[in-house]
């Protein structure tokens, strides 16, 4: 039965049992979705109740936080809490070799921020939230060994004790990353594509600590970026003052770096000015910690099977992190389910495959765009060619905000599906190009009109003079 309520189409919900495999940030933020639309919602995660444990070395501690990742917050209630956390970063402040800096707004016109919010931060509040949902059970400890999703049936084993114990549900929604165990069920029908890409490039975690004052180092609104071409250095703010600064670049540069004398002189060939602020003694230390990290792309489709069982975040479209959409993307992901929820009440035969036929296509696109920023963030932002297009870009915007939104703002400040963002990026391309070409033709033929003139004078005046 459906009903009319304003200007949306409400159709009947029925309480539906939820299985969410994965507690990290996507996972509690789809129970919360799903808790919230009425249904029971039990959720398992492989890990300990990461408010009780201790971070994770290795993995990001701070994410960006950007426009769709807000939105899939607010419908939550939790929009306003993280952005009173995070730090807001208007621009990207450029180091350059010789010591200057000089910085590059994301967004003249409306003067719009990313925010730096700590991972384990975000997800503690998370979780925090989905506790107090009668309708939300969290289990933790709770590792996915096999099961038959296309039935709705889990196997878990509890890490504590070595128990297993078979769930089944409605619904199975995989959340659990890059390394999905759901979607490694999902590998064994046919009919599903899935490619992974490791990047020759992986990253490491450095730090800089707080002043002396006990205040930022650096000016806290900013994303720092050390652009050097083939490799690059980024460094988000944190709430206590440090910043977590990561290096990525090649393998091969990783392993020529054996000992601190070699790391100590490629930093005072690429990046000088971090030396004092990391200290150097804190630099050797966090670099030989540990190795250096691989970075992943997966792509898949489709993201369902049957009525049964449904991927999002990394689980169906891992990103590498150089657009920070990986986290705003996921969080995209329960936003769309929630309204497709909200489209077909409880058949999710047609919310399934809805999702899987639409979402693939923008998820394919973020991955793309993560790849190619991470070009830009590495090499192009040095270059005159770049900051003349981002001149133009702003000043196009600005004119003409509703016409011209420039691609990076189109991906973090709105909620424009990826792939009409590149496409909409393509189209201003176009329109660039036909304008450069009539600007230049119209230069040359005012040349060469110039010319005759020119030449046409002179003939005259050589003929006054003969005769």
């Amino acid at each position: 039965m459906a009903f009319t309520n304003g200007f949306t189409k409400h159709t009947k919900q029925e309480c539906l049992d939820i299985a969410i495999v994965g507690g990290g940030l996507v996972g509690s933020l789809a129970a919360l979705h799903m808790a919230k639309k009425g249904h029971k919602v039990s959720l398992y995660e492989y890990r300990e109740d990461i408010r009780t444990a201790e971070l994770v070395i290795g993995r990001s501690i701070n994410l960006a936080l950007s426009v769709r990742g807000r939105k899939a917050l607010k419908e939550v209630g939790l929009e306003d809490k993280l952005l009173e956390h995070g730090i807001a970063m208007y621009a990207r402040m450029i180091h350059n070799t010789d010591g200057t800096r000089n910085a590059i707004p994301y967004d003249r016109r409306n003067h719009q921020a990313i925010y730096s919010v700590g991972r384990k931060y975000l997800n503690e509040v998370l979780l925090t939230a989905a506790e107090k949902y009668p309708n939300i059970n969290l289990n933790f400890n709770k590792k996915m060994v096999g099961g038959k999703v296309d039935k709705g049936e889990v196997t878990f084993i509890d890490t504590t004790n070595e128990e297993k114990k078979n769930i089944f549900a409605d619904l199975i929604i995989g959340c659990d990353g890059a390394f999905s165990s759901v979607r490694r069920e999902m590998l064994k029908r046919n009919g599903f594509n899935y490619s992974q890409t490791y990047i020759e490039h992986g990253y490491l975690e450095l730090c800089i600590p707080p002043a002396a004052d006990g205040g930022f180092q650096m000016p806290e609104n900013y994303l720092h970026i050390w652009p050097r071409g083939k490799f690059m250095m980024i460094a988000l703010p944190n709430q206590d003052r440090t910043w977590t600064v990561t290096l990525f670049m090649p393998f091969e540069n990783f392993d020529s770096i054996k000992s601190s004398e070699e790391l100590l002189k490629f930093f005072e060939i690429y990046f000088p000015d971090a030396i004092p602020l990391i200290g150097k003694e804190r630099l050797v230390k966090d670099f030989f910690k540990i190795p250096a990290q691989h970075l992943i792309a997966v792509k898949c489709r489709p993201y369902h099977i049957s009525s049964k069982c449904v991927l999002i975040g990394d689980a169906g479209h891992a990103v590498v992190p150089f657009y920070g959409q990986g986290m705003n993307a996921g969080f995209e992901d329960c936003s769309i389910l929630t309204e497709l929820f909200n489209k077909y009440g409880s058949d999710l035969e047609k919310i399934l495959t809805e999702f899987s036929e639409t979402r693939w296509i923008d998820a394919h696109a973020v991955c793309d765009l993560a790849m190619y920023n991470y070009i830009e963030m590495r090499d192009l932002v040095n270059k005159k060619s770049f900051l003349m297009r981002k001149a133009l870009d702003d000043f196009l915007h600005w004119i003409a905000p509703s016409y011209w939104v420039p691609l990076y703002s189109s991906v973090s400040f709105t909620c424009m599906p990826y792939k009409k963002c590149i496409e909409n990026r393509e189209w201003q391309d176009r329109v660039l190009n036909k304008i450069f070409t009539v600007c230049s033709f119209i230069g040359v033929s005012s040349c060469l009109l110039g010319a005759i003139h020119l030449y046409n004078t002179y003939n005259t005046m050589e003929e006054l003079s003969f005769n």
